[in-house]
């Protein structure tokens, strides 16, 4: 179930949600300086510039409000940044265009240490590792699969099964780049590390699914 999270009707009158908005800003940076264990509601309302009662007036617990961050962060998220475009023309050409875009979204700094913060809290908050997934790598899954349909309708690929293809080609341009930045072997990758990725990945994802008519040599 869902954490109950106040509203701006709950707010003091005539703010517009700049209090609320001000809160989640002072908790963000929180968050990601301290993680989740490591921040105390004193801390977030000393960020955020306002006393606790006006923290509490907004969000009763820690867990509530990150909650509601994650879920108000949730549009910010790379998988719901990564446009696909109309064409259906050529699969190789958009899918690399849009693993790079997620990757290099992915791999900035603030993505990946809020995917550590996550991983943190979900252990003792299921629900917050829950939210943080539907919001972003599930949506992104399904929207690649609602675009991986037209491939399929105008023949360039033959999958049964488009939402775990989706999620396949994601892990697939994550591959050998995401963990090493989640767990500080590395602190950044190149643009060319990206590409590779990103190039292996369509090349194993187009032999798994382009039709096997399209992969015969023309006749002579």
């Amino acid at each position: 179930m869902e954490a109950e999270i106040i509203g701006e009707g709950d707010a003091q009158p005539g703010d517009g949600g700049v209090k609320r908005r001000q809160v989640l800003e002072g908790a963000r940076a929180v968050f990601l300086s301290a993680g989740f264990d490591g921040a105390s509601m004193n801390d977030i309302a000393r960020a955020a510039g306002v006393s606790k009662g006006t923290l509490y007036a907004y969000f009763e617990s820690k867990e509530q409000l990150f909650e509601a961050l994650i879920r108000e962060e949730r549009d910010q998220q790379a998988e719901r940044l990564c446009a696909f475009p109309f064409d259906h023309s050529d699969p190789a050409a958009q899918l690399r265009g849009f693993g790079r875009r997620l990757v290099e979204m992915m791999a900035r700094p603030e993505s990946v240490a809020q995917v550590r913060v996550v991983i943190a809290a979900t252990g003792k908050f299921p629900r917050l590792g829950r939210a943080f997934y539907e919001a972003g790598p599930r949506y992104g899954a399904q929207k690649l699969a609602a675009h991986l349909y037209g491939f399929v309708e105008s023949g360039a690929l033959e999958i049964a099964d488009r939402e775990r293809a989706a999620r396949q080609f994601i892990d697939l341009c994550l591959s050998g780049v995401h963990k090493r930045l989640l767990f500080g072997v590395v602190d950044a990758v190149t643009p060319s590390e990206i590409d590779a990725a990103v190039d292996a990945a369509v090349e194993v994802f187009l032999k798994a699914y382009r039709p096997s008519r399209a992969a015969a040599p023309p006749r002579a």
